[in-house]
């Protein structure tokens, strides 16, 4: 039986992956949470690895704080590059799969067309650099891995914005979301079944693929949708980034292009408005 790491376990990717496990009892899943699998500290790491010996890696872990990250940016690299880096190497020693999960931040946001595996990379905050030092360590390390960016993740598990925004619509008679910052949400129960399926093929073709929901919408229009399905009176608003700073700035583009994980592993990628209903059932 193939053992099965998934690090960040009580993340929104790793909890989803907790409820498609139960369907998959073919393999032997191990979670492993902050206290199991330690990205913030690289020899108490590396003995974990050893101690654990999976046969397939899902690096779900990650630091995700993105304002945060401006002000510790040294913890946003160990965790998101050195700690990538050490599970890449160990990985690749040990012959064992391993997926890590990146994201659209590594892009500065100024594409008008959807962007491709290929497409330049140029973050423009703390969090998209350390993400994309991940990413290089990782395919420099083991360039058999493979490499999943996603995009604005939610799910019922964790932080997120759509349970930001069913909170707030109902406190709130009036929210304003940003207008200019483009892209497709992804829901992780998606990304979760996407990873599974990826797992199960016996077709492994390493490198960098992109995934996220199917649609190109505003921050706006993910607000508007889910006041619609939530039935919410708030009244919601749109307004430039300019006039909403935060400490990172957000790429105004990062519609990802999804045809190569697609045409590879023969995905059906839901529409975005078809995923989020899901949350509301």
């Amino acid at each position: 039986m193939k053992k099965i790491l998934v690090t960040g376990a009580n993340g929104q990717l790793g909890s989803e992956l907790a409820v498609l496990a139960v369907n998959n009892p073919e393999f032997d899943w191990v979670f492993a949470d902050r206290t199991k699998i330690t990205l913030d500290n690289l020899e108490l790491l590396q003995n974990q690895l050893n101690e654990i010996q999976p046969d397939i890696i899902l690096n779900c872990g990650a630091y995700t704080a993105v304002d945060k990250a401006e002000s510790e940016k040294e913890t946003a690299f160990l965790v998101n590059h050195l700690a990538v880096e050490k599970i890449a190497r160990y990985s690749a020693e040990n012959n064992v799969k391993l997926i890590h999960i990146s994201t659209d931040y590594v892009f500065d946001g100024k594409s008008s067309v959807a962007l491709n595996e290929e497409a330049v990379t140029n973050p423009i905050n703390i969090y998209g650099e350390s993400k994309l030092a991940g990413e290089n360590a990782c395919m420099k390390e083991n360039p058999s891995a493979i490499i999943i960016r996603t995009s604005w993740v939610y799910s019922k598990f964790g932080n997120n914005f759509v349970k930001t925004m069913q909170r707030l619509m109902q406190e709130r008679d009036e929210i304003n979301v940003v207008n200019d910052q483009m892209g497709s949400p992804t829901y992780a129960a998606d990304l979760a079944q996407a990873l599974i399926t990826i797992v199960k093929s016996t077709n492994w073709v390493s490198g960098i693929f992109n995934y996220s929901n199917e649609g190109e919408i505003s921050w706006y229009e993910f607000a508007l949708a889910i006041k619609e399905l939530g039935n919410y009176s708030c009244k919601v608003g749109g307004i430039g980034s300019s006039s909403y700073p935060t400490p990172a700035k957000r790429p105004n583009f990062s519609l990802l292009d999804k045809e190569k994980i697609k045409s590879i592993y023969n995905l059906e990628i839901p529409d975005y408005k078809v995923s989020l209903k899901k949350i509301f059932e």
